[in-house]
């Protein structure tokens, strides 16, 4: 588990720590005039990122190829309106009250869960990168002991207040690199969540479909699965106009197989499930297809 030391105010931090500051006071706004400014930045976030603009816009024409052209560019306008939303829901997550958002969460599917930690087995959460993540995450943990695992900020002064949110309400956290930690908190019965969606380099990666194209794929899930014994649990979550929904849905069957390809497979198809079931709360501005298989030619 990731320890957090508040690093020292220096000159060279003083930015990221008036961003702190910034993001802190945005997270007090109320609920509602959050959602009214996240429309705006988001708004403002189409102009102003065209690089990001530019991959999310490729990235839906690469996985709704069925969709016409005018489709699709409001698909990409709603995402950037939820990627606006997105950051005071993760400001919020963090720092603020999530009184509001309890009065009106549904939540589906926690009485099998907890029958499965009844058990003494662990529970791997598996979901992807959404704007809804942190929220839904917190909410969730009203229910569940969720410990969680991800990838350290660059800013010191954000890694610590991030972390220091996060662990009003996780259980734990875990860098990537503590694999150790996560395998035995699993084994010992407890709940993670992962998101293992994203394009990233290592060994233990393979070539699998999503949304039918060949997306370089971490094997994490499978490999956690077979090291701790867990069950794992599709977690789809979304927000619907100013409420969310929260879905665990039933463990994957079978799993792990001894194949780590076909395991990672079936992992993609849940998160893509996932996707369609809220297409402008998915994080599209990632080059998820960034990596291609050898001698195939550049998706971007």
């Amino acid at each position: 588990m990731t320890k957090h030391h508040r690093p020292p105010l220096t000159l060279a931090n003083i930015p990221a720590w008036l961003g702190v500051g910034m993001l802190w006071l945005l997270a007090q706004l109320p609920w509602g005039l959050q959602r009214a400014l996240g429309a705006v930045l988001g708004g403002l976030l189409f102009v102003a990122l065209p690089k990001r603009r530019r991959i999310a816009a490729r990235n839906l024409e690469l996985c709704f190829p069925e969709c016409d052209p005018a489709a699709r560019k409001k698909l990409l306008r709603a995402h950037f309106l939820a990627l606006g939303v997105g950051v005071f829901e993760f400001a919020r997550a963090w720092w603020g009250s999530i009184a509001p958002m309890r009065r009106s969460v549904r939540i589906e599917g926690l009485a099998p869960v907890r029958a499965i930690l009844a058990s003494g087995r662990g529970v791997l959460l598996v979901s992807g990168h959404f704007t809804t993540l942190e929220m839904c995450g917190r909410l969730l943990c009203d229910h569940l002991p969720v410990s969680g695992m991800y990838r350290p900020h660059d800013s010191a002064p954000m890694e610590w207040a991030v972390l220091r949110g996060r662990l009003r309400y996780a259980s734990a956290m875990y860098t990537r690199e503590h694999v150790l930690g996560t395998v035995r908190s699993l084994k010992r019965g407890g709940v993670l969540w992962y998101a293992p969606d994203q394009d990233m380099l290592g060994r233990d990666r393979v070539f699998a479909p999503f949304f039918g194209i060949a997306a370089g794929s971490i094997t994490a899930t499978h490999q956690l699965a077979r090291l701790s014994g867990c069950a794992v649990v599709p977690f789809f979550h979304r927000r619907e106009g100013g409420r969310y929904v929260i879905r665990l849905a039933p463990p994957l069957a079978d799993f792990p197989s001894a194949d780590p390809l076909t395991d990672t497979t079936r992992v993609n198809a849940a998160i893509e499930a996932m996707v369609r079931a809220a297409p402008a709360q998915y994080l599209w501005i990632h080059q998820r297809f960034k990596r291609r298989p050898p001698a195939e030619p550049s998706l971007y």
